[in-house]
């Protein structure tokens, strides 16, 4: 009785052990990422400068992609072109996405 108390123990043991280490092997998440970013951009910062600059890089927004930027570019010009209609809105559109 006393084994096979003992063999359950260790089997229950090495199966969290196991479930332990699958989740160990996990994709690090953007927040964690952009901690490590920040972290090693602080370099031989200390104390308060550290402090300050840690706070301001994690704050920071990632930039946009080319995608993100021709889209909110849309967004905008749409918007600006709502009353227009017909050719007017297509030469309107296609001055609009031209402008940097």
């Amino acid at each position: 009785m006393r084994k096979l108390l003992t063999l359950a123990t260790l089997g229950l043991a090495l199966s969290v052990g196991a479930a332990h280490a699958a989740d160990e092997k996990k994709e690090p998440t953007a927040q964690q990422n952009k901690m490590a970013t920040c972290n090693k951009d602080a370099g031989d910062k200390k104390g308060d400068e550290r402090k300050k600059f840690m706070s301001e890089c994690l704050k920071a927004k990632p930039a946009m992609t080319a995608q993100q930027a021709q889209q909110e570019k849309m967004k905008t010009c749409n918007a600006e072109a709502k009353d227009k209609k017909g050719d007017e809105r297509k030469k309107f559109m296609s001055e609009c996405l031209k402008k940097g």
